[in-house]
């Protein structure tokens, strides 16, 4: 057979696996790391104001509380990677999938306040490898011409979690009578939202012992037959095995392997390409987004909404989060990147204005009039569906395709690092900022939201339809 035949029947087997339900399948499991990454971060959401009443604590001690899991978040994405080469992307899986389970039963039943934190930052570390290994398997796995629309699993799975996290919130605490400390199943409320958390870690767990090992780390380790049958089962029995070993060899062995070193250069220490993707990953943070899925129940109390409605808000919130995503995955290849991320800040600066307006009037009778009341709920929607559509998608593609190839693993590495640094900066400032002055906490997101606008257009260049190999 001829190697253009051999490309050609390669080509086939992967236009139309035979097996694309399995493949299916072995994305999603990979991808119940992603739920279990939105689950955790926003399950917290529900616990915040009886963690405040049970330890009796102020914001600012409230608030390191609450962010302390970003640290264990940053220490998991920088270090899955290594770790997975090392052992594999299964048993880093597994290894996510306990720590999970750890941190959710040691999160729901803590003997005091910082063994509690000490739990937290046990998620943030399965979080942060979560973050990493779901995506890098999936690519690994996919066949190429299904690799785009599989390795959005991950998003969705991400924003599938942080509903569902909402939505059993809500229904524990009208089981327990609207009362975060009410007590249910012989717990507090809140500490059976957290525990809840241990049935999707052991089914992720369980679910990585029915998927394959990835046939990249296989080939690393010198198992080439084994990463031949995997090959065979995600790609079909029409694809020349040997070639796509063989090409899958080439392609590793040709790679630059991008250290720290090559990102420095220019005038501010780091190239400006990579200055380009921190600002991607900070205006994307200090737009305060998290502070809708960290914070909404305590927010919407704060302004005099019932507990049990609260939560609800906080439910319909990330439902409006995953149509935002839906929305995004179809138009961002459709549109472009920098048209979503301009109309996304555009709509969040009105969305963060209104919602600043409403919190600055003074409550009466410990709550918000009507009328700011429900500008303020609406505005919160706004803001969230503007997100969702664009910068919560648009950064992680542009981060995935901007950078030149000999730098793209080092300066992702940098751009993501700095992504959780600013999360913490906003999820630990909040309660304090809230305190001082809810509205001009809103109006500082929405100032951020608007210099993202000039910050893009000058700096941002579209990568729609460019291959990774042309970008300078």
């Amino acid at each position: 057979m001829t190697s253009t035949t051999q490309a050609q029947k390669s080509g086939a087997g992967r236009a139309h696996p035979d097996h694309l339900g399995h493949v299916v399948f072995i994305a999603a499991a990979a991808a119940m790391g992603g739920f279990l990454f939105g689950y955790d971060s926003s399950v917290i959401n529900g616990a915040v104001e009886a963690i405040r009443d049970r330890y009796d604590i102020g914001s600012a001690a409230l608030a390191q509380v609450i962010a302390i899991a970003l640290i264990g978040c940053a220490v998991g994405a920088a270090t899955a990677g290594r770790i997975a080469d090392r052992i594999g992307r299964i048993r880093v899986m597994q290894i996510a999938a306990l720590l999970f389970t750890v941190s959710a039963v040691g999160s729901a039943l803590p003997f005091s306040l910082w063994d509690f934190a000490f739990w937290r930052v046990v998620g943030g570390f399965a979080i942060g490898m979560a973050s990493v290994i779901g995506p890098a398997y999936i690519a690994e796995v996919a066949p190429p011409a299904y690799r785009g629309r599989l390795g959005s699993f991950q998003q969705a799975a991400i924003v599938i979690g942080i509903a569902i996290s909402q939505l059993v919130n809500w229904g524990l605490l009208n089981s327990a009578g609207g009362d975060q400390r009410g007590k249910l199943m012989g717990l507090e409320a809140w500490q059976v939202m957290l525990g809840v958390m241990v049935v999707p870690a052991v089914l992720y767990g369980l679910l990585s012992f029915a998927i394959p090992e990835s046939p990249r780390f296989l080939i690393s380790v010198g198992k080439r037959e084994r990463a031949r049958e995997i090959l065979e089962e995600v790609e079909g029995a029409g694809v020349d095995l040997d070639a796509r070993v063989t090409e899958i060899e080439h392609a590793m062995k040709s790679e630059h392997k991008s250290t720290f070193k090559d990102l420095l250069g220019g005038s501010f220490f780091f190239k400006p390409i990579v200055w380009i993707g921190i600002g991607l990953s900070v205006f994307q943070q200090f737009v305060g987004i998290n502070v809708a899925f960290y914070y909404s129940s305590t927010l919407w109390q704060s302004v005099g909404v019932d507990p049990t409605d609260s939560f609800f808000y906080s439910f319909t919130t990330s439902i409006i989060n995953i149509v935002g995503t839906v929305i995004a995955m179809i138009f961002v290849d459709r549109v472009g990147r920098r048209p979503l991320a301009l109309i996304g800040s555009a709509g969040m600066v009105v969305g963060l204005a209104f919602e600043a307006w409403a919190f600055s009037f003074d409550l009466v009778d410990g709550k918000l009039p009507a009328t700011q009341g429900w500008i303020a709920l609406i505005a919160a929607h706004v803001f969230v569906l503007f997100f969702a559509l664009s910068w919560g998608v648009v950064v992680w593609v542009f981060l995935g395709e901007m950078f030149p190839n000999r730098l793209r693993a080092a300066a992702l590495g940098v751009a993501a690092s700095a992504q959780w640094i600013a999360n913490w900066a906003i999820t630990a400032s909040f309660p304090s900022l809230a305190d001082w002055n809810l509205s001009a906490t809103y109006v500082i997101y929405a100032v951020f939201a608007a210099l993202s606008i000039p910050f893009v257009l000058k700096y941002v260049k579209e990568t729609k339809g460019k291959a990774l190999e042309e970008m300078g």
